[in-house]
């Protein structure tokens, strides 16, 4: 029968200061408390159907599907049912905090930085040597070999070269630089004549160019992205003042491995 370890609060807090975890617990904790000040003075409400449908998409983000799914997620990480309704009201009234602040902002944000936005379907083949991606470069441009015979041939990973080098959809800061600027100058269907780069020489087909649309989901993306780097900013301004006890923080590793 295995050892009964009882763990206190006090050998929490004290691994955390051990951990040196204390800054950034003590950020989380400063950040939590300014949204709930902005909250209180931006008067923001919810309604108790809105609170169900966070408390439901809490839920569903943890693959809680059944009802002892949830209660086994709680008593995992040591929280009431109370405390389960305040993280989902916490979320939902920061994504109301964030929609409050930034809503009328994503358009002229969108537009721009709308090159940022497209996206560009790729397939890619990435060489050793130089003269040899020229070579293919040249017999692709004679129609003396495919894409997919270049991929069968010299891409390593199984499952990449089965799917003939098929990159999928990546946006401008998937790429390094140097590849951007070509991929997204292309008109495709277009063969790039081969990049050098640290990783290699890259023989890139461009297969589409995917103008961005501004949707919900990208509308809720970019106010989430403008609402996190504000967010950081304001935090950043303010001074934490962080009071640990010595006897919340004194005790002995060797008493907190001692069994109960």
């Amino acid at each position: 029968m295995p050892e009964l370890l009882t763990v206190s609060p006090e050998d929490i807090l004290y691994h955390v200061k051990l951990s040196c975890q204390i800054p950034s617990v003590a950020e989380a904790i400063a950040t939590r408390q300014f949204i709930l000040n902005e909250i209180e003075k931006a008067g923001i409400e919810i309604s108790i159907e809105e609170l169900q449908q966070a408390a439901d998409s809490l839920r569903l983000a943890n693959k809680l599907i059944k009802a002892e799914d949830t209660w086994t997620w709680l008593e995992k990480y040591h929280l009431s049912l109370d405390d389960f309704e305040l993280i989902a009201q916490i979320n939902l009234m920061s994504a109301k905090l964030a929609n409050h602040l930034f809503a009328d902002k994503v358009e002229p944000f969108f537009y721009a930085h709308q090159l940022d936005y497209m996206g560009a379907v790729t397939y890619e083949v990435i060489l050793d040597d130089e003269d040899l991606g020229l070579e293919l470069f040249y017999a692709l441009q004679e129609g003396e070999i495919s894409f997919q015979q270049i991929a069968r041939q010299y891409i390593q990973n199984a499952e990449t070269r089965r799917a003939g080098g098929y990159q999928g959809i990546r946006f401008r800061s998937d790429f390094r630089p140097e590849i951007a600027a070509a991929v997204f100058a292309a008109n495709p269907p277009q063969i790039l004549k081969p990049i050098t780069t640290q990783k290699g020489v890259h023989i890139i087909a461009v297969e589409e160019i995917i103008k961005p649309q501004l949707d919900e989901s990208r509308r809720l993306k970019i106010i989430g992205d403008l609402f996190a780097d504000w967010l950081k900013q304001q935090v950043t301004n303010i001074e934490i003042v962080v009071k640990v006890t010595e006897d919340a923080t004194s005790q002995s590793s060797k008493d907190i491995l001692k069994p109960a």
